[in-house]
């Protein structure tokens, strides 16, 4: 499939990840592993986790945003989060349940897995690497990884590394993988949720199909990119790209409710439950997947946090704490999504090394993620002068507009 339906050409197919006027391109981007679209929302459980914790003077500013995370409950998601970090203090919101069988309000320090905003974290590594005169963004693939990417028209030898982090690789997404999605996405899910999935494994699905297109000459978003740029990350450094993550990012930041989960099938505490619907049911029923495998994400996507830590890292990012200067040019240096998206001088959408640049409905700029994976929905934004933060959580992946949230915080 062309690159100019790349973002619903990904196993994301996101039309349940409905983000709004300008920010649908970066959305559509931002998905690592979640099923495709179905139609309708089912109903999951009834009322509502309240009207949010104000912790911030003054937290009626936000309301704007608690009634968009209220209306992601009446849209059928079970339970919704936010979390606000601005100069004038912090807000949390909440809405709806984190346990249906059990009746639990979603908690607004509920850990939860984020999907593709863990591409962002993979990319500052490397580019961090590169600050430390380890790598070059221009080396090749194949420089690092020979051999690794070939076949059916691939060569690692034409690709360089930096086309893995802004997704101008052409290389072909294992995720969009027809067995693949048998095996995930319908309800063979529930009999492969713990199957431990190796990158190599990963990247070899995506080498027995063609490359979406010449690496350079277009856009699409491919998790293939950061399965190979974990691997890379790895061959730099002697360690994973899980461990790197930790010792350069996590612990330097505190953050201590973030965690690489590798095979362990858990969310720690506290967390709610997640929930989806697979692909293939016709009743659409609703399935409690809170626990998988996260290695079927890898470095595109396994990693689990919390809004505060999602919202402190974004705010380290932007404000210089974590790159260079150069670096965090380079990672904030967009490219158009395909299709006529505008890209480093457009008014709407653009992405970057692991970093969409999204222009609100009202001229907002904010940089971040978005990210999806079973029975779960991400945004972590913030300004360009990492001053105004909002993360948020959705926990099921058919339902709701996580686009209303944003839009309500920066330009309510």
């Amino acid at each position: 499939m062309s690159a100019r339906t790349a973002p619903t050409h990904r196993i994301g197919r996101r039309a349940r990840l409905a983000w709004t006027g300008a920010l649908a391109a970066a959305a559509l981007a931002s998905t690592a592993l979640a099923g495709p679209a179905v139609a309708g929302p089912p109903v999951v459980g009834s009322g509502s986790g309240g009207a949010g914790s104000a912790v911030e003077a003054g937290g009626a500013r936000h309301s704007a945003t608690q009634r968009a995370l209220d209306a992601a409950v009446a849209d059928g998601v079970p339970g919704v989060l936010a979390q606000v970090n601005s100069r004038t203090g912090t807000w949390s919101g909440t809405a709806g349940l984190g346990d249906t069988a059990t009746g639990r309000e979603r908690g607004a320090r509920d850990r939860f897995r984020v999907g593709s905003v863990t591409k962002t974290f993979v990319s500052t590594v490397l580019l961090q690497l590169e600050a430390e005169g380890r790598l070059d963004l221009d080396d090749t693939v194949d420089h690092w990884l020979p051999g690794v990417v070939g076949g059916n028209g691939h060569d690692g030898r034409r690709v360089i590394l930096r086309q893995l982090l802004n997704h101008t690789s052409g290389i072909y997404s294992y995720t969009a993988d027809p067995g693949f999605q048998q095996k995930v996405f319908t309800t063979d899910f529930l009999k492969n949720r713990y199957r431990t999935w190796q990158p190599g494994d990963l990247v070899a699905i995506a080498m027995t199909h063609a490359p979406d297109f010449a690496p350079g000459t277009d856009w699409n978003y491919s998790n293939t990119n950061y399965v190979l740029a974990g691997l890379v990350v790895e061959k730099v450094t002697g360690r994973s790209y899980a461990t790197e993550i930790e010792r350069r990012i996590l612990r330097p930041l505190h953050l201590t409710g973030t965690r690489l989960p590798g095979t362990d099938p858990r969310l720690p505490r506290p967390s709610g439950r997640a929930y989806a619907v697979l692909a293939d049911d016709p009743e659409r029923t609703v399935h409690d997947v809170t626990e998988l495998n996260a290695t079927m994400a890898g470095a595109a996507g396994s990693m689990i946090s919390d809004a505060a830590d999602l919202n402190r890292f974004f705010s380290a990012l932007l404000t210089g704490r974590l790159l260079p200067p150069a670096q965090l040019k380079e990672m904030k240096t967009t490219v158009a999504l395909g299709s006529g998206e505008d890209g480093e001088d457009g008014e709407a959408a653009g992405y970057g090394l692991g970093l969409e640049k999204t222009r609100l409905s009202c001229g907002t700029v904010v940089w971040g993620h978005g990210g999806g994976i079973h029975g779960s929905s991400t945004g972590a934004f913030t300004t360009a002068d990492g001053t105004h933060s909002l993360s948020l959580n959705f926990n099921a992946d058919w339902a709701g507009d996580p686009g209303r949230v944003v839009e309500a915080e920066f330009c309510g």
